[in-house]
Formats: C-alpha cells, sequence, structure tokens
C-alpha cells in the first residue's frame, strides 16, 4: 500500500456558502481559512493547494464579542515616515464589513504563495445575495 500524495492536477473543488449572520466574525473567518486550505478533506497536504471555494454571506451581519467594536483597530503603515494609519473597526464593519472579513480570514491563511493562492478563492458579500449562483455552491453548517 503506498501513501497517496495529491498533486494540482488532480484536486477537485467545490463551493460552499457560508452565513455570517449573527455568528462571530472570528468563528467564520477561522471555518473558511479551514475549508480554503483544504483541511477539511482526507486528502489534505500542507505542500499541495487542495482547498475548496468559499462565499461568505451577510458580512455587515458578523458580530464581535465583548468591547472589540470600540477597542479593536485595523493598523497599517504607508510606507512614509510617521503615516501609520489606523480606523476602529465600529467604523470599519459600518463602512466596509468585507474588508474586516478579508483581513480576519487572510490572517489565518499562510504567509506563502499557497496562502495568496487560497486567498483568490474566497468572495465576500455584505448582504445575503451572490452573484455565484452558477456554480452551484453548497451549504457548509459551522
Amino acid at each position: 500500500m503506498s501513501t497517496y500524495m495529491p498533486n494540482a492536477q488532480t484536486v477537485e473543488r467545490k463551493w460552499y456558502i457560508l452565513d455570517a449572520a449573527g455568528k462571530p466574525l472570528g468563528r467564520v473567518a477561522a471555518k473558511a481559512a479551514h475549508i480554503l486550505r483544504g483541511k477539511h478533506k482526507p486528502t489534505f497536504a500542507p505542500h499541495c493547494d487542495c482547498g475548496d471555494h468559499v462565499i461568505i454571506i451577510n458580512c455587515a451581519k458578523a458580530v464581535l464579542t465583548g468591547k472589540k467594536l470600540d477597542d479593536k483597530y485595523y493598523r497599517w503603515h504607508t510606507g512614509y515616515i510617521g503615516h501609520l494609519k489606523e480606523v476602529q473597526y465600529k467604523k470599519l464593519m459600518a463602512e466596509q464589513p468585507e474588508k474586516a472579513m478579508k483581513l480576519a480570514v487572510e490572517g489565518m491563511l499562510p504567509n506563502n504563495t499557497l496562502g495568496r493562492k487560497a486567498a483568490t478563492r474566497m468572495r465576500l458579500y455584505a448582504g445575503a445575495e451572490h452573484k455565484n449562483a452558477a456554480q452551484k455552491p453548497e451549504e457548509y453548517t459551522l
């Protein structure tokens, strides 16, 4: 009996929908990262890009527990001296809920070419409607 080694040609990708309405943002992001990497499959291998596509709907209805809406900030540096920018998560969730979810999911993916490739298979929508009905996505329960 030999060990199964997946490669890019043998991977079968499916489409899943995650509904973030009323669920903690981090829990939804962790499950999305899990699916994007392919860790839910029995044929998972850390060296192979074997993940599936994920559609996350209702990003605007995801919740942050505790006082994170007031205390948590997204910070980035522009590259110029003294240009450390920051935005409070209360404002980020009100104006760009897809970006908040994207930052959470990408932070849980590996920082290499596999993680960047996996992030391209993620679709984010603030509302309940999405444009990927032609792919026949399956509902994924958390």
